[in-house]
């Protein structure tokens, strides 16, 4: 009885650890590569998440070059979705080795606040006056649900 009683017990720990790692919540992402950008200047994406979820975007920078991304999104419903953080990763910080002039990444990190639709957009420029603007675009239009 004592095995049988053991055994039960053993199942049921192994099935409430599965049951929470299957329904864990797993952030969402989306990549854009410099060669993406310099094929298509303007990009736009679709995502769908879940209110409450995080999402990131991460996108091709070269701050060697003068051009950055504008360092706050533009959300067009700030009730559906809002940025928690932007941070640069340069050359070696993200996942290639250094290279002098490489380009780096820029990361925007999202939180869903509730279901609806809204479109996140940024903007690659020199942002200096008299600099290029524009140079690159790039959309989410983002469901939550």
């Amino acid at each position: 009885m004592k095995v049988k009683t053991g055994l039960i017990c053993a199942l049921a720990v192994l099935a409430v650890f599965l049951f929470g790692c299957s329904t864990a919540s797993k952030q969402a992402s989306l990549e854009v590569s410099c060669d993406d950008l310099m094929s298509q200047n303007h990009i736009t994406r679709e995502a769908t998440v879940k209110a409450g979820e995080e999402f990131t975007v991460t996108l091709c920078s070269n701050q060697t070059t003068g051009f950055a991304w504008t360092e706050t999104a533009q959300i067009s419903d700030q009730t559906v979705a809002k940025q928690t953080s932007h941070q640069y990763l340069a050359p070696g910080e993200a996942d290639e080795p250094p290279l002098t002039g490489a380009a780096g990444k820029e990361v925007w990190t999202f939180q869903a606040l509730k279901p609806g639709t809204s479109t996140i957009s940024m903007e690659y420029s020199r942002p200096w006056e008299g600099g290029e603007k524009g140079e690159w675009t790039f959309s989410l239009d983002v469901t939550v649900k």
